[in-house]
């Protein structure tokens, strides 16, 4: 947990950048992110002359070698220990002339994180700016991987704003929610093909941390941790970094985070690679067919990115894997023949699990589109016997532009136990989590005025497999008890008489 005092330091370091003159919360993040990087190599320097010293032997290979850099500087004079204690106008020369210099030749680490780093830009406007924010990191316990994490997806949540591309940041809840109902296992091989920051794959390592902390007793599960569980591509390079940093602060060292245009590119290399596909994808419309990978049209002819990403999430499963991934509703009940086409393909060839209906403000203020969370395992021979639908109608916080919580956080998200009727009221995600447990029993019997139920697949076939939760749904009338047609004409007819009278009245009173 953040203290409020670590908060305070970052909200502090935050309005600096603004007044400084960087206001767009993305570089802010991104500059960050270099320092939070450069940190990160001391560390690895200082672990690898360790280790040689406690082996008796060399370090094989330094991120800052012996000797002098082209400029005539020492390496040694790049590092985070060096430089942190400077006078700010030495730190500020240093880290622009040199440091950065550095960081975009960095080759050494061999990983991710180095690559993303090739283009690194230096725009921190002045030195005491600059000072101000290596004082914060510098402050910061990195050995802690619970307060680094917090720490990043505490200002990450200052840069939820919409991009260019449709993108906007999926909130917490939501993805601990959709990792929860996916229950990812320590052998599962995890997918985000539009990664953005990286949290549904961060959710997902925490998510094993909490339930399987043997994972990290066994060598081979160990490295499978940390080289081949998590995968996330992305074409936007700032965001390749954002969420490189994001698993690295929480404690993932070697996650396949990389850059591909996951509608363009081919898949040869990556089909049926993956055992569990979460995402929630930009949808920005419409992609010309020229550019649009030729995999993914020959299982479903459209233009639609939204229907493009879910050929995709079926061409990435291998056979059994399962998926929880957002869409619009349009895809829900869309009429287009590729709409059909590839709902009919999800009940009928696959295993459809379930539909949550999210509720229209969770995206809010960035985004006002109605959504909802699809469910599915690929099979490609069939499954669907019955899905199970759930009407989300609140998920903690106000479901207007300025989503204030509306529960203390200890009853907040998806965990939390024993909720009242007031509360559930309030965050329906412990009884998504719950009821969903139950789909093969007993919430098969619910009827469908409830707020969850089954529909059988035979019903779904025939409304031409509308997805839509208000296509099934049962609204419950309150019954009206009326009159009997008697005492109904006899008032009417005491209402004429009434009248009668009163005209005859009027027309006395005008003679």
């Amino acid at each position: 947990m953040l203290t409020g005092e670590i908060r305070s330091q970052v909200d502090s370091v935050w309005n600096a950048f603004w007044t400084g003159g960087i206001s767009n919360p993305l570089e802010v993040i991104e500059q960050i992110t270099y320092l939070l990087f450069l940190r990160r190599l001391d560390e690895i320097q200082d672990k690898a002359v360790m280790m040689a010293e406690h082996l008796g032997t060399k370090p094989e290979r330094l991120v800052f070698p012996k000797g002098k850099t082209d400029k005539g500087l020492p390496y040694e004079s790049l590092r985070w220990k060096k430089f942190k204690d400077l006078e700010a106008r030495q730190m500020y020369e240093r880290v622009s002339d040199h440091v950065f210099p550095f960081l975009r030749n960095l080759g050494v680490e061999g990983s991710s994180y180095a690559a993303h780093m090739k283009d690194a830009r230096f725009t921190i406007p002045t030195p005491a700016l600059l000072a101000k924010v290596v004082d914060l990191i510098d402050k910061i316990p990195m050995d802690e991987r619970d307060t680094k994490g917090d720490l990043y997806e505490y200002m990450l949540g200052k840069i939820a704003t919409a991009g260019t591309n449709g993108q906007f940041r999926t909130p917490r809840h939501i993805i601990k929610l959709m990792v929860a109902l996916t229950e990812p296992k320590p052998n599962d091989v995890i997918c985000d093909p539009a990664s953005g920051t990286c949290g549904f794959l961060v959710a997902a390592g925490e998510y094993l941390r909490q339930l399987h902390p043997k994972l990290f007793q066994s060598k081979k599960d160990r490295e499978h941790f940390h080289n081949g569980l998590l995968h996330g591509y992305d074409f936007d390079n700032t965001m390749l970094r954002i969420g490189s940093m994001n698993l690295l602060l929480h404690g993932v060292e070697q996650p396949d985070v990389r850059y591909r245009d996951s509608l363009a590119q081919d898949h040869a290399g990556e089909s049926s690679k993956f055992s569990l596909v979460l995402a929630n994808p930009p949808f920005a419309g419409s992609l010309d067919y020229e550019s649009t990978a030729k995999d993914l049209l020959s299982i479903v002819k459209t233009k639609k990115t939204e229907l493009l990403f879910l050929a995709l999430f079926l061409r990435l499963l291998r056979t059994g894997g399962r998926a929880a991934v957002i869409v619009p509703d349009g895809v829900l009940f869309g009429s287009s023949m590729a709409h059909k086409e590839l709902r009919r393909m999800l009940v009928e060839e696959h295993k459809l699990d379930g539909v949550i209906s999210l509720p229209s403000g969770v995206f809010r203020p960035y985004a006002g589109v109605s959504t909802a969370i699809l469910l599915f395992t690929k099979t490609g021979v069939g499954g669907t016997d019955t899905v199970w639908f759930y009407d989300m109608q609140a998920d903690g916080w106000s479901l207007d532009d300025k989503r204030n919580s509306l529960l203390p956080d200890d009853r907040l998200g998806p965990f939390v136990k024993d909720l009242n009727a007031d509360e559930h009221a309030r965050n329906n995600l412990p009884d998504v989590l719950q009821r969903w447990t139950e789909r093969s029993g007993s919430e098969r019997n619910r009827a469908r005025t409830a707020q969850s139920f089954c529909v059988p697949k035979a019903n779904i076939a025939a409304t031409g497999y509308d997805l839509s939760l208000n296509r099934y749904k049962e609204v419950v009338h309150e019954a009206v008890e009326h009159e009997p047609p008697q005492v109904i004409l006899q008032r009417l007819a005491q209402i004429e008489r009434e009248i009668a009278e009163g005209m005859r009245e009027l027309e006395g009173m005008l003679k």
